[in-house]
């Protein structure tokens, strides 16, 4: 009988075909490289869509070539796309432009405000900017204002994770675990908003342009003819609906108890707890879907936060990467000697990691700034300052989920390429004084997506089981409390103090630069 689940992981960088088994293990895996955007001008980030499924159809194809794989052991499908990525079809199910992507920062200033009651309490509220800015980043807006005849063409407005639900199926169909962005869903309620709704407002469209929703581990679809033709995936296996990459991480990493966080070491540094609550931890920033119906991920951002760790080797790593190549090891491992050879704290050196502006906190006039620099330090203290402020500012994060949710974080599990480093998981562990630990796979995205294709399967009952036959605990890191001590000293005194202080000089250069 048929039992291993297929996820396919949609990066920013690649696509993944996964074949997982039910108890979690990864039997096979194909990476497909993807360039990640063109851009056309300034700020500008996008990519065909047709990108995307042509990856999908190299991976599936080279996964099937792999030894041991058999297409036939397979129970069911899931994706798992980048978060925020945005495509419009015609009538017959062709793109009208490139999608736009979630790294995109075109804005429509200037546009109308939402008016009557919404506007008026949204104005009493204190809210009305935070409205504006929502009504600039949303990609709809962008569309109609500059690219009007696109919109009036416009008859399906989709998320990566609808568009490739389509190539797939022939359905105009997506999960609920994937609706994160700048359309009229109603988060607290999981479904498109009411017609009274103020997001209508904010961003105008018909709802008929919209997919029709699907609860995680609902069936969307059945593969068909000609998907399975392009794709080598046996028509009519059922296609289970699953959620946005960090959703499925949070399930992959087995984060299901409200106590447990998973901080996700990405592109964009997150920490995330799974509540059946709704709660705001910024207010008029929503809880987004998770990966298991009726359910919320409490989520604190740090916009690109992983960025910099890249920036820094690529502006001051050579030597490491150099002499990894040499010596035929990966570079993580001498990056890591970098990191060790800079006591806890970076001998004063803090690092407040707002390099690209928030919605709410921090807001849209902060910037990074490094303070306590000293003839000592090095770019090895840079380096380790680097990760120590983006640990600082996801335990600030933890700090308020848990304040807002009521409910303490006593665990925490670490995903994304971050995680592959024992320097960084160490440090987390002391910067938060708690256990910190990794799953036992490092493609913690699409097995979140496995677990939900083997629920809506039928492989496993329900999610509780699923969790604990396919979730394991990889290594676990430790606090040292002596290192803990210094750094929750330097974390209180210092670095919670660094955005209130320098509030008004980012705003002075916000003013005299845009």
């Amino acid at each position: 009988m048929p039992e291993n689940l297929l996820a396919i992981d949609n990066g920013t960088q690649s696509i993944r075909a996964l074949l997982f088994s039910p108890q979690g293990n990864l039997i096979a895996k194909q990476r497909v490289p993807i360039e990640p955007y063109f851009s056309t001008a300034p700020g500008l980030a996008e990519q065909h869509p047709a990108v995307f499924w042509d990856a999908i159809c190299q991976a599936c194809q080279g996964l099937w070539r792999q030894p041991g794989v058999d297409k036939s052991s397979i129970a069911a499908v899931s994706i798992t796309t980048q978060r925020a990525t945005m495509v419009n079809l015609d009538e017959n199910g062709q793109p009208l432009r490139p999608a736009i992507l979630w790294l995109d920062q075109r804005r429509t200033e200037g546009l109308k405000p939402v008016g009557g009651f919404w506007g008026a309490a949204f104005l009493l509220a204190g809210a009305a900017n935070t409205i504006a800015y929502i009504q600039a980043e949303a990609e709809a807006n962008w569309l109609r204002t500059f690219e009007p005849q696109v919109w009036e063409k416009t008859r399906h407005y989709l998320f990566l994770s609808g568009y490739l639900t389509y190539r797939l199926t022939s359905q105009f169909s997506d999960s609920i675990g994937c609706q994160v962005g700048y359309v009229p869903f109603d988060y607290k309620k999981q479904k498109w908003a009411g017609k009274l709704d103020w997001k209508w407002q904010a961003v105008p469209m018909e709802k008929s342009i919209l997919p029709k929703l699907t609860p995680p581990g609902g069936v969307l679809g059945m593969i068909t003819k000609q998907a399975s033709l392009e794709t080598g995936i046996p028509a009519g296996l059922p296609l289970i609906a699953s959620a946005a990459d960090k959703a499925c991480e949070v399930l992959g990493a087995g984060a299901l108890e409200p106590h447990v966080g998973c901080l996700s070491y990405g592109t964009t540094a997150t920490i995330n707890t799974t509540h059946s609550k709704y709660v705001e931890v910024i207010p008029l920033i929503p809880p987004y879907p998770a990966a298991i119906p009726k359910s919320y991920n409490l989520e604190f951002q740090i916009y690109r936060g992983y960025w910099m760790v890249s920036w820094f080797k690529n502006e001051f790593g050579l030597k490491e990467q150099n002499l990894a190549e040499q010596q035929g090891l990966e570079p993580e491992t001498l990056f890591d000697d970098l990191v060790n050879s800079v006591p806890p704290g970076s001998q004063g050196l803090v690092l407040q990691p707002y390099w690209s502006p928030g919605l709410r906190y921090p807001g849209p006039e902060a910037k990074g700034a490094i303070v306590g620099f000293g003839a000592v330090h090095t770019r090895a203290h840079i380096y380790r300052a680097i990760l120590e402020g983006i640990a600082y500012s996801l335990r600030e994060g933890a700090e308020r989920t848990s304040r807002r949710s009521g409910t303490p974080i006593t665990e925490l599990r670490v995903a994304g390429g971050g995680s592959q480093s024992n320097a960084a998981m160490q440090l987390t562990a002391d910067i938060f004084g708690l256990p910190v630990s990794r799953p036992h796979v490092y493609e913690t995205s699409g097995l979140g997506a496995a677990i939900d294709a083997a629920v809506g399967a039928g492989i496993h009952k329900d999610f509780g089981t699923a969790i604990r036959e396919m979730c394991h605990q990889g290594d676990v890191f430790t606090p040292d409390y002596q290192a803990h001590r210094i750094y929750d000293e330097l974390y209180h005194h210092v670095y919670l103090n660094l955005y209130k202080k320098l509030r008004p000089l980012y705003q002075s250069i916000w003013h005299i630069t845009r």
